[in-house]
């Protein structure tokens, strides 16, 4: 009954109710980290990556957001970095982002081999920045093994 009553209050407030995706998280993580075109082009590709991989369902929405942005930096700036204020507005730590990451550097070495190559040739556009001709952060899998 009470479920009925809520359910009618947010019909009549016109409402939009559904399950947050990580594009929900990521315009504010990318806002904390300070982003240019460059880290939000290629932090896309690395989530659009992660939908389309069954094995990334195991990961929270604002998890794969957080990590695809830290998998960025990692990739631009050829070392690992996650500062202060992405941690306190994520609530991640780096070593929390880690498996997640590693597993996108994986999707990201793949990505234009396999079955689903759609993602990488959008994003080896000029309109999407040419951000899967990126050289992957491979040194995050070797940091993940040490």
């Amino acid at each position: 009954m009470v479920i009925l009553q809520e359910r009618k209050i947010v019909d009549r407030l016109e409402f939009n109710m559904s399950v947050p995706t990580p594009y929900c998280f990521m315009r504010r993580f990318l806002k904390a980290a300070g982003s240019d075109k460059k880290l939000e082009l290629l932090s896309f590709f690395l989530i659009e990556l992660s939908l389309v991989d069954y094995k990334m369902l195991k990961f929270q929405p604002s998890m794969l957001a957080a990590a695809a942005i830290y998998t960025a930096q990692c990739t631009l700036n050829g070392c690992m970095s996650w500062n202060k204020c992405c941690e306190l507005h994520t609530k991640y730590s780096e070593e929390q982002l880690m498996d997640c990451s590693t597993m996108m550097v994986e999707l990201h070495q793949g990505a234009a081999r396999g079955k689903l190559t759609g993602v990488h040739r959008k994003y080896s556009t000029f309109k999407y920045g040419c951000a899967a001709k990126s050289e992957p952060a491979a040194f995050l899998l070797d940091a993940r093994r040490a």
